[in-house]
């Protein structure tokens, strides 16, 4: 276990101590309808090509990976589900929008 995983300690002198570390809290996902998504179109550092991004996902990475599938087929494109983001290749603010609401998710558009 390295210094970076552990958390919450700085020493102990208990020896039966058990350190806590990021990997071991495992995150649940929410409920669709207590799910925050934020619909976005980004064009940063991405050589002026548009992406939509859905952020806010709270859950496991198969269910972000899941859904990020769900709407990548319902768009025909490509992108990728990691780290709480879907990246969604192109500008499809309004259709992701529509699909995650048809879906039952709560969700806000942002940016212009």
């Amino acid at each position: 276990m390295t210094k970076k995983n552990l958390k919450n300690v700085v020493y102990s002198t208990n020896p039966d101590y058990k350190y806590e570390s990021e990997e071991d809290a495992v995150q649940e996902t929410l409920p669709k309808n207590e799910q925050n998504l934020y619909v976005s179109v980004d064009r940063k550092q991405r050589a002026g090509k548009e992406v939509t991004l859905v952020e806010g996902f709270v859950g496991t990475e198969d269910d972000l990976s899941d859904l990020g599938k769900l709407l990548k087929q319902k768009c025909g494109v490509g992108g990728s589900a990691k780290g709480g983001v879907i990246l969604v290749q192109g500008n499809f603010k309004d259709k992701v929008f529509d699909l995650l609401v048809k879906e039952g998710y709560k969700v806000k558009k942002k940016g212009g």
